[in-house]
């Protein structure tokens, strides 16, 4: 009895670690909304990292969240840091990396708390029309083996931090 149990649950562990073996361990998240605004009002907002304080979730998860700023706004090179006693927020820091004027930015973002880590975030803007925009963000990741297990449930809850992102800038710009 106790080498069945023993054989089942070897037989599970190995079911598992196969398929995080063959899982992708890369992944990307989209989010976009359709902004009642010119596309210039919304990439002159955006391509301020400061602004993301007023639309950020994850910025606002801390009221006490302690922000550093290093360089020019809205430039290449220009940082944002941040450290947190909240655990969802943690510590890191964001650096623009390529500016297209007028259309959208680079970022990479490298986490250090809760768990240390570099991934990219790619943020645009399209004109749909001359009072509306649309605002598109793309963030790119992985995870090694065997956390590539957790993925799909990463890019759940992000995706859902994400839609909650666009939509506090959308209500932001559309107010102004």
């Amino acid at each position: 009895m106790l080498t069945t149990i023993l054989i089942i649950i070897l037989a599970i562990i190995a079911v598992v670690l196969l398929t995080a073996a063959i899982m992708d361990k890369k992944f990307s998240i989209t989010s976009e909304v359709i902004i009642d605004t010119p596309r210039d009002n919304v990439f002159n907002y955006i391509k301020l990292l400061k602004n993301q304080e007023y639309y950020s979730k994850w910025v606002m998860m801390d009221p006490n969240v302690k922000m550093t700023y290093t360089g020019t706004d809205g430039t290449v090179g220009f940082k944002a840091a941040w450290v947190s006693a909240v655990k969802n927020v943690g510590e890191g820091e964001q650096e623009i990396t390529t500016i297209n004027e007028g259309d959208g930015y680079e970022v990479e973002i490298r986490f250090k708390k809760p768990f240390e880590g570099v991934s990219t975030a790619v943020t645009s803007t399209e004109a749909i029309s001359e009072t509306q925009t649309k605002f598109t963000t793309t963030f790119y990741s992985s995870n090694p083996f065997p956390i590539n297990l957790m993925i799909p449930m990463i890019k759940k809850m992000l995706r859902k931090d994400m839609d909650e992102n666009a939509a506090n800038l959308k209500k932001i710009l559309e107010t102004k």
